[in-house]
């Protein structure tokens, strides 16, 4: 498919090819078009910005607020040291994590959920003490969680053939072979799962750097996961779909796309435990990830006050030049507010920013440019559907808090009202998820910039509709939210290879913080490359404070 098919199969080129084949539709439900602030993150790089007016000496900057960021500044925070600043280009911190509110429910505009964490993730299980959500020991082997944040029960199904049933992967018309093959796979995966290397490092940890190294292992992210199946045997088909969604769920592009290891991972580094919940269980709130984000947020300002700079655009990034610079670093902030740049100089940055913005925001660093180009995103779009009550259901499996439509070009949507234990009466809140991956990258973001919110909320509304035909007359409201760059995408080669790992080192005075460090987006990886920032900056400046990490 090129790039005036998919315009065309997307709407792109106007509603009424959409709309005129209904006959007389519903109107749309009102709604906003939102999304990351892309009036100023495109001026970037910037050329026509006023130089600074003002200088501001800074011990610590941290250019981002997203979960990374966050954990930076959690992390320095809880060590006793207050003389950093969090800047970022958003209205509000979260990154990812962030979320809305009506009068009905909060509901997420992004990450909406946290796996039972495992013992290798200290940093997760020290946060989740410190809220109150993991109860007792956070080191222990089976702690307790805090039944609020527990997932309701049922906890996910998957809409096929007319019908719901339990869990994601297909059942019904599965034949013995297919079903040898489901087997298999699960076989597989618990075998990585319980694989350790010579020095006792599980084959697939997360956070990922505690993962082995072995050589064999790296092997795997040379190939996709979909060449990968294909080499074991499987086939089926609908193991293949399985697969497949659970590559666009976590990494916005499908299993032939993504590297086996990275598909591996994704299966066999979730083993947390709970007295008080199955393995296989989340965290999760109505507002999604954002009580996370607003938890390390209220930890900071707690500890050492407002430390938060928001509506700041990082527009250059270079070598100090000022007179008293010395060996610190020039960051510049347009202020769009006050309509004037501000000079920060740094003895140290941490960027906790996307990596894709280094060639456009760095002057000098020509190998970190180049190592920045070795990443591709997964466009992005997330909507919430505000409900008058929750839509009549089809037959089959009861309404669950994930809900995933068989070869939907979605991913399906989560329910906000799920853990009040009251989304089947009275209004509530979907929210729902669409990874662009049916095109190039490229070609998903023109699709975000170009697209009107009613060419998006026809589409929802109309996938929507298979199982829930009265999903038009009870929607009151449709908001989309964009994000053309919402997750590195872990393509062949990126895990393994030197352009990330050259962004996961100490440098001197610059260390990176984002998820992208990982080579993908999750909170676990996020937090753990905060963390580990925070912890060498101390370092760095002398501090003596004990690590945590390795």
């Amino acid at each position: 498919m090129d790039r005036r098919e998919f315009m065309v199969s997307a709407g792109i080129a106007g509603t009424a090819s959409l709309l005129g084949c209904r006959g007389t539709p519903t109107p749309l439900p009102p709604g906003e078009l939102l999304g990351a602030s892309l009036a100023l993150g495109h001026r970037l790089p910037a050329h026509d910005l006023a130089p600074p007016d003002s200088t501001q000496h800074v011990p610590v900057l941290i250019v981002g607020a997203g979960i990374g960021g966050l954990s930076a500044g959690w992390k320095l925070a809880k060590s006793g040291f207050a003389d950093f600043l969090i800047v970022d280009l958003e209205s509000e911190a979260g990154g990812n994590s962030r979320a809305g509110r009506n009068t009905i429910s909060a509901y997420p505009w992004g990450a909406h959920y946290l796996p039972l964490p495992t013992r290798e993730a200290t940093a997760v299980r020290e946060l989740l003490a410190e809220l109150g959500v993991l109860q007792g020991d956070p080191r222990a082997v089976r702690p307790s969680y805090d039944e609020r944040y527990l997932c309701a029960t049922p906890q996910e199904r998957l809409y096929r053939n007319g019908r719901w049933q339990e869990g994601l992967l297909p059942q019904s018309g599965v034949g013995a072979s297919e079903r040898g093959q489901y087997q298999r796979f699960a076989d597989l995966m618990a075998a990585f799962r319980r694989q350790r290397d010579t020095l006792g490092r599980r084959a697939f940890a997360l956070p990922m750097a505690l993962s082995s190294r072995s050589a064999e292992l790296l092997a795997l992210d040379q190939l996709s996961m979909r060449d990968w199946l294909l080499a074991q045997r499987l086939d089926s088909p609908h193991l293949h779909w399985y697969v497949n969604y659970a590559c666009r769920d976590d990494y916005g592009a499908g299993s032939s796309a993504v590297s086996a290891w990275a598909g591996i991972h994704y299966f066999a580094c979730r083993d947390g435990e709970a007295q008080n919940a199955a393995s296989d269980s989340v965290l999760t709130a109505p507002e999604g990830n954002a009580w996370l984000s607003n938890g390390l947020l209220r930890s900071i300002r707690e500890r050492v006050g407002a430390r938060l700079l928001t509506g700041a655009l990082a527009f250059r990034v270079a070598a100090g030049s000022a007179p008293a610079a010395g060996r610190r670093i020039e960051v510049h902030l347009w202020l769009p507010d006050e309509r004037r740049t501000l000079r920060v100089l740094t003895e140290q940055l941490i960027w906790a920013a996307p990596l894709f913005l280094v060639p456009k925001v760095f002057a000098g660093y020509p190998e970190l440019k180049v190592a920045a180009g070795s990443y591709s995103y997964a466009p992005w779009l997330v909507a919430n559907l505000t409900l008058s009550r929750f839509p009549d259901d089809r037959a089959g499996a009861p309404p669950a808090w994930d809900n995933v439509l068989y070869e939907s070009p979605g991913l399906g949507y989560v329910v906000a009202t799920h853990q009040h234990l009251r989304a089947w009466r009275g209004p509530t809140v979907l929210t729902y998820y669409r990874a662009l991956d049916e095109v190039s990258p490229q070609q998903g973001r023109e699709a975000l910039r170009d697209a009107a919110r009613e060419v998006w909320a026809e589409q929802i509304l109309a996938d929507l509709e298979r199982p829930h035909p009265d999903i038009r007359q009870l929607t009151t409201r449709l908001d989309v939210f964009r994000n053309g760059h919402a997750m590195a995408r872990p393509v062949p080669g990126l895990i393994s290879g030197a352009a990330r790992r050259r962004f996961a080192v100490d440098g001197t005075n610059l260390r990176f913080a984002h998820a992208d460090v990982s080579g993908f987006s999750l909170f676990e990886e996020a937090q753990y490359r905060g963390v580990l920032a925070a912890e060498r900056t101390l370092r760095r400046l002398g501090a003596r404070f004990t690590s945590s990490l390795a």
